[in-house]
């Protein structure tokens, strides 16, 4: 497993990617933001671990190149706890999110937590409701013979949607199973993603299929 680490503090960087390294990843590192992104276009990386504040392009940024074209599992670090940058990075694409200072053990079981969600995404199932398609083998999505193009975590949430037909899935299952990440189940973070997913497959098309219960989650079904 190669692993991206971008981050502008030096000893911090080393530091990583002594430990990770130790663990049997092959690692780089990079201390700024265009170097990077420099990297990651010339390399294939399993994991980038990406600060949020760097010099010259800040990790916002580069979450959203990276995710332009590219599943690569992304943990953002940042010094910053405050749950409106916990969303941000969540909505952006970002897999998990780890604030400074943090104990390397729970830094290398985030690791092992993501990288096993990749594995697992290997499926080859088609699944369909109503005139709304997904190819799961090609990472597609087709609503009345339209392409849409989605998010990695729009995909997965409506992935997570479409194999529960008709099930009501709160905001803490949505949130463990997408994002596969523990903390307060009282962020918009999925309601932010469920919005941007129905921009998407539902207000271009007369019928609806992502309903709401107030108070209690999201469903998906055809209702008639």
């Amino acid at each position: 497993m190669r692993v991206l680490i971008i981050e502008d503090e030096i000893k911090t960087a080393e530091y990583l990617q002594q430990g990770l390294s130790e663990c049997g990843y092959t690692v780089d590192y990079a201390l700024t933001g265009v170097d990077g992104i420099h990297l990651f276009r010339n390399h294939q990386y399993a994991l980038v671990l990406l600060d949020v504040n760097l010099p010259e392009k800040d990790g916002w940024s580069i979450l959203q190149e990276i995710r332009l074209g590219s599943d690569t599992r992304v943990i953002m670090l940042t010094a910053s706890g405050r749950l409106s940058n916990k969303v941000k990075g969540l909505d952006l694409g970002a897999d998990d999110y780890l604030v400074k200072p943090f104990e390397f053990p729970e830094l290398v079981a985030r690791i092992r937590s993501v990288l096993r969600r990749s594995e697992k995404i290997t499926e080859t199932e088609a699944l369909k409701i109503a005139d709304l398609e997904i190819d799961s083998a090609r990472h597609c999505v087709y609503r009345a013979g339209n392409r849409i193009d989605l998010t990695t975590k729009e995909f997965s949430l409506l992935q997570l949607l479409m194999r529960n037909v008709g099930v009501v899935m709160t905001r803490t299952q949505i949130i463990s199973l997408v994002w596969d990440i523990n903390f307060d189940c009282d962020t918009n973070v999925v309601d932010v993603s469920i919005r941007r997913l129905r921009a998407k497959i539902d207000e271009p098309f007369e019928k609806k299929l992502i309903h709401t219960l107030r108070g209690v989650g999201y469903v998906l079904e055809d209702r008639g």
